[in-house]
């Protein structure tokens, strides 16, 4: 097993168990959850083997899903179903799950792609589904940190389009499908854990 060919990312390893602690509350009811941008697969491999009682369906775009193959392959979870393919900006899956995930995708987007991936969540999640989002944000047009200026800066010298998200920004096109933030959590390196749930399943739910 030549491990070294499979794709790797250092981030994965260092925000991996502070994001496993907010979706072992938060995906606790879950059963169906679909990974947006799952990149290398390593996240989805931790999560799923720590999470045995949700099914972890990872996603991404083409160019990535052999990579994320070679990890689900040498966990041999069987809660990890072969990745889709899914680009925001082309067809979404036909299936529904009660949960989705994304892990640093919101500054990678342009901002339009970051609006078709709501609206396209919008067809996919249940009545009562969550939506965990990490990754840095602004608030009220600022940066929290000279480090996430920083990041900020790289990022639009490589690709103008891309950029920390504002938070309200983001807030605001959850609610436009139905979504109302849980939680807003601080996480490591100056980023952030949002958590949303569908409207629909707000009685049904308590504590």
């Amino acid at each position: 097993m030549h491990t070294m060919d499979k794709p790797c990312a250092p981030a994965c390893e260092r925000n991996r168990d502070p994001i496993l602690a907010v979706l072992r509350e938060h995906f606790a009811d879950r059963q169906r959850v679909l990974e947006i941008g799952s990149g290398t697969g390593q996240h989805a491999v931790h999560f799923a083997a720590a999470l045995p009682h949700l099914t972890w369906q990872t996603s991404d775009r083409p160019e990535n899903v052999a990579g994320i193959r070679l990890w689900l392959e040498e966990a041999v979870l069987t809660n990890t179903p072969p990745p889709l393919t899914l680009d925001v900006n082309g067809p979404w899956p036909h299936q529904r799950f009660d949960a989705a995930f994304s892990a640093n995708t919101l500054h990678i987007l342009a901002w339009p792609e970051v609006e078709r991936l709501f609206a396209g969540l919008a067809g996919v999640l249940t009545a009562t589904a969550k939506l965990v989002i990490y990754g840095p944000f602004n608030y009220g047009g600022r940066y929290t940190s000279g480090s996430n200026a920083q990041f900020d800066q790289w990022l639009k010298t490589g690709d103008a389009r891309r950029g920390i998200r504002d938070f309200e920004a983001v807030d605001a096109l959850a609610a436009g499908i139905g979504l109302t933030l849980l939680e807003d959590r601080a996480m490591p390196a100056n980023n952030r854990c949002l958590v949303w749930r569908r409207a629909g399943g707000m009685d049904a739910h308590v504590g």
